[in-house]
């Protein structure tokens, strides 16, 4: 292992004002770095995600960063009422129903912050 402190998923913004307010204000996330490279948000036991300028957010067709919950739920219903929009999936061993998708005892849904980056919550069992 190499001394890792702590784990940081990193995604790109082409817009970090914008970014910053959607994982503030809409997210919930508490502000922990800002600097000339970008910004940081603490998301709980010691792990974060970064936001840096870029001209390449969204490109990425994969799930970019992913945040287990508690109640998936209730998670989902809070970001609906925010304006968050859940993708629906039909693939090979993945297929969402409302927005979700069942993972052997774990629950997963998944959404695109303002610049395109795919995130997901998930409720591990």
């Amino acid at each position: 292992m190499i001394g890792i402190k702590i784990a940081r998923a990193t995604l790109p913004a082409s817009d970090l004002g914008r970014a910053r307010k959607f994982y503030e204000e809409t997210l919930g996330l508490k502000l922990v770095e800002e600097n000339e490279s970008g910004i940081a948000f603490d998301t709980g036991s010691g792990s974060q995600v970064a936001i840096y300028p870029s001209g390449s957010g969204g490109t990425n067709q994969a799930t970019a960063a992913e945040f287990e919950v508690g109640d998936l739920d209730v998670e989902m219903k809070d970001l609906r009422s925010k304006g968050i929009k859940f993708e629906e999936y039909d693939l090979p061993g993945l297929k969402t129903v409302d927005g979700v998708a069942t993972l052997g005892p774990d629950k997963g849904a998944w959404f695109k912050d303002t610049e395109g980056n795919i995130l997901a919550v998930v409720q591990r069992v």
